[in-house]
């Protein structure tokens, strides 16, 4: 009778451990994506701001460009034209670089998921010996 409730001392605390180690790679995980959550937040806020100041001074800057190219002989439209087509390509290729910088995997909590895969190892490796 001893060594059964021995043997059921041993489970309930093996089941007890892995209760913990479970509970302790949740709360990683979480703090993990708040801490990449927060990361990305404070970058949306730093683009942001870029936007209205680059849009204030492309504002003028375009407009000194087609005062220049007039200057040069080009005829104000064409010249508005040909700034118009550049600054949307320049525009399209930023939007480009930020969605892809901006993925979903950047915030995965890929410690997390690497301590889990190793947790699992070591369990199986102590269950198999």
């Amino acid at each position: 009778m001893s060594s059964d409730n021995s043997t059921i001392g041993l489970l309930n605390e093996a089941l007890a451990k892995v209760s913990n180690l479970v509970r302790g790679e949740v709360d990683m995980a979480r703090a993990e994506i708040s801490e990449n959550l927060s990361s990305a937040g404070v970058a949306l806020g730093m683009i942001a701001g870029a936007v209205v100041v680059a849009l204030t001074a492309l504002n003028v800057l375009t407009a000194a460009v087609v005062a220049g190219l007039t200057e040069l002989g080009i005829p104000g439209g064409w010249s508005a034209l040909i700034v118009g087509v550049v600054l949307g390509v320049v525009a399209y290729i930023l939007l480009k670089k930020g969605t892809a910088d901006l993925k979903l995997s950047s915030i995965a909590p890929t410690r997390t998921a690497e301590n889990v895969k190793r947790d699992a190892r070591t369990v199986k490796d102590s269950y198999n010996d």
